[in-house]
């Protein structure tokens, strides 16, 4: 059973995703939190397996309460960013903080619901669509991004695949374009993984675009 936290300050959002949670099998909602310093709080007592986030919220919002429960001792649940796409531009940084994705309040909710379970079994949610849109908007600001930094210890072939994933490609995807097997593919990504220090595939992403692998016009 992976254990959910729901938190947003509106009560209707909640209860809505509440209903649809509990009646998904293998999901169950444990708490909700109506801000960031009650989500921070509840993550800790409750130990969910998936925080589901919004960001804009009354007192600490969704950013500073994904940078302390990723940050929290042990194995710390996921978080997994629920926002308005069109309204909100703090994504990238709660990326940066830690989530493992995030998905827009218009999407399908079976996709919302899909998207807990691939965030819980270790995965993070790219959504090329719309993820990588916003990573290449926010990457491309002078004042939120870093300075490309020098990145050592991969091959040529594992810059090709850091690339393709920056640019939203999935495993099956990547495999295609580079014409190597599945099994490959993924051998690449978990070796970026544990040389660049990365946490999950999102974080994969934001670096192909920090090292300008990846750039707007090419998103």
């Amino acid at each position: 059973m992976t254990r959910v936290l729901l938190t947003d300050d509106q009560p209707l959002v909640r209860h809505g995703l509440r209903v649809l949670v509990a009646d998904r099998p293998g999901l169950e909602v444990v708490g909700e939190a109506a801000n960031g310093e009650e989500a921070v709080r509840l993550a800790d007592q409750l130990a969910p397996d998936v925080v589901m986030m919004d960001i804009r919220m009354p007192g600490m919002d969704g950013i500073e309460a994904t940078r302390r429960i990723a940050a929290g001792p042990g194995t710390p649940p996921k978080v997994l960013i629920l926002t308005t796409f069109d309204d909100d531009e703090y994504v990238y940084g709660a990326l940066r903080a830690g989530a493992s994705g995030f998905l827009v309040k218009d999407m399908d909710m079976d996709q919302i619901l899909t998207a807990i379970e691939i965030v819980a079994a270790g995965d993070a949610l790219i959504a090329p669509s719309v993820t990588r849109r916003l990573i290449a908007e926010f990457a491309a600001r002078p004042a939120v991004a870093p300075p490309p930094r020098p990145v050592e210890g991969i091959t040529t072939r594992e810059r090709e695949v850091l690339t393709l994933i920056g640019r939203g490609l999935s495993n099956a995807e990547i495999a295609s374009q580079l014409h190597i097997s599945m099994a490959t593919a993924k051998a690449h990504v978990s070796r970026l993984l544990t040389k660049l220090d990365a946490r999950d595939r999102v974080q994969l992403v934001i670096l192909a675009y920090e090292l300008r692998l990846v750039t707007t016009s090419q998103g």
